[in-house]
């Protein structure tokens, strides 16, 4: 899997997405306004402005999705993070799924399945210009890395979309209208 570390070659991939709703095209705009100037995109230092990658994690049977409580915002996101040095966005997120959930997951398809943008604050004021892919997992139960929130769970979609921040309804969206759920 190629690791692409420019800031042109996600310009393009997120430039492509069809927006789902009004949040992932204002998401989609600022992208296309901020990546282009970071010298090193996936790095948290050197810029308060970094690409991070994040999973929507579903069962095999497309009827759950796994979502985490966030330990510092107490509130029920897919998991994600940081990319690491040498890793793909699609690699970062399969990581922070597998780190955060414990689930034995997979991508979608080789190389990763790209599903939605999503551009909000993070900690110490960054901006997280926030790449999200599908990932599936068998409906077991989770057993998420130490240090790590140990609250995991499955969620039926409609109890997904009940209790979703509003940066992550697109996603669900998006991921739902992808798999043809």
């Amino acid at each position: 899997m190629a690791v692409h570390r420019d800031a042109q070659h996600w310009c393009t991939l997120v430039g492509a997405r069809t927006p789902i709703d009004q949040r992932e095209q204002e998401s989609i705009t600022q992208f296309l306004s901020l990546a282009p100037v970071l010298v090193d995109p996936f790095s948290e230092t050197a810029d308060a402005v970094h690409i991070t990658a994040s999973a929507i994690v579903v069962s095999d049977a497309g009827d759950k999705v796994a979502l985490h409580l966030h330990k510092r915002l107490n509130m029920w996101l897919q998991p994600g993070g940081h990319i690491e040095q040498g890793e793909s966005a699609a690699q970062g997120a399969l990581r922070e799924a597998e780190e955060e959930t414990g689930l034995p997951v997979r991508h979608e398809v080789d190389g990763g399945l790209f599903v939605h943008v999503d551009v909000h604050p993070g900690p110490k004021g960054h901006t997280h210009l926030d790449l999200r892919y599908v990932v599936r997992a068998p409906d077991v139960a989770p057993a998420p890395a130490e240090g790590e929130s140990q609250q995991v769970q499955w969620f039926t979609w409609h109890e997904a979309f009940a209790i979703a921040d509003v940066g992550l309804l697109g996603g669900l969206q998006a991921t739902k209208a992808l798999l043809g759920l």
